[in-house]
């Protein structure tokens, strides 16, 4: 029997409807079809270069603040980057950001220090922006599901 392969989520959810998002990212992620990924699902603040080391493939999530990531997905990587720079590289990633405004300080904040990382972004980013609608609900769900079925059939 083939071992388990591990997606990490590690998101930022300090609102109930950011809350809405990791959840939906994770049961994408836990789809019945997907047989041989385990979800591991993490807040920033809980998540440290172990975690990273660990898994296969992460998943990321953000609020906008000021135009940048949230100071916990921040402490997250200022935690995380030095020991995984060396080991973690090619390591798959996607991300989605829940923007009140468009997004870009964010996702350029993110490119930066996952390139730094060396690690394979194999999504683009997802941008939730403006208004909150529930269809990013359904835009995350497929996002999780997305990378655990990539994960689960070795394309990543």
């Amino acid at each position: 029997m083939e071992a388990k392969k591990t997606l990490l989520i590690v998101a930022h959810a300090p609102s109930p409807n950011t809350l809405k998002l990791r959840e939906a990212v994770e049961q994408g992620a836990r789809h019945e079809d997907i047989e041989s990924v385990k979800v591991r699902v993490l807040a920033p603040l809980e998540a440290g270069p172990e975690d990273v080391l660990a898994c296969d493939a992460i998943i990321l999530g953000t609020t906008e603040n000021l135009g940048y990531m949230s100071g916990a997905l921040k402490d997250f990587f200022d935690r995380s980057y030095y020991p995984c720079l060396e080991k973690t590289q090619g390591l798959p990633f996607a991300y989605y950001v829940r923007a009140g405004h468009d997004g870009t300080g964010t996702h350029r904040a993110i490119e930066s220090i996952t390139t730094g990382l060396r690690w394979k972004r194999i999504q683009e980013p997802l941008i939730c922006r403006g208004e909150y609608r529930d269809d990013f609900e359904d835009q995350c769900r497929e996002l999780g599901m997305y990378v655990a079925a990539s994960l689960d059939a070795g394309l990543v």
